[in-house]
């Protein structure tokens, strides 16, 4: 029974980190909505798309620099403008319910951070983190039309893979 069981909640487990990767904030206060939403589940406010601040069904690059930032002054916990590798990953989840990260975790954290910090200066600045988020962007926007959404972004780093 429990080998049954085992395959559906690993799955269930996996697709919820997935879809929780980042911050769970969705960017700042939303203007005006200037038409509905379309009816899919990339709408889902999660991933990516919870960046979509007018609701319109893409992120596109401003609206991506606001969440960015928002997110950016969230991780700076002391207030000093920079993040230290601890900031940057302090809400970071362990892997398999641990409560400290594996090694492995912490490999790719360090590397993440030093590619992060151009300076290598041992901190994070928000120019330096807004470069990386900008090359995020750039993969994720697969026509290049300055807008993007799941459907889009999945299919790029699929294909990048």
């Amino acid at each position: 029974m429990m080998k049954f069981l085992a395959l559906p909640v690993s799955l269930l487990l996996a697709g919820s980190a997935l879809a929780a990767t980042g911050d769970s904030d969705d960017g700042p206060t939303p203007p005006a909505v200037r038409q509905a939403p379309p009816a899919d589940s990339s709408r889902s406010g999660r991933g990516i798309m919870r960046y979509d601040a007018n609701r319109d069904g893409v992120v596109d690059r401003e609206e991506w620099v606001a969440g960015q930032t928002s997110r950016f002054q969230r991780l700076d916990t002391d207030g000093d403008g920079k993040l230290s590798q601890d900031e940057m990953f302090a809400r970071t989840p362990a892997s398999g319910g641990s409560v400290l990260p594996t090694d492995r975790q912490v490999q790719r954290q360090s590397a993440y951070f030093r590619r992060l910090d151009a300076d290598k200066d041992g901190s994070v600045t928000l120019a330096e983190f807004l470069a990386g988020s900008e090359r995020n962007f750039a993969r994720c926007d697969a026509n290049k039309d300055g807008r993007t959404d799941t459907a889009e972004c999945r299919l790029a780093l699929q294909r990048n893979r």
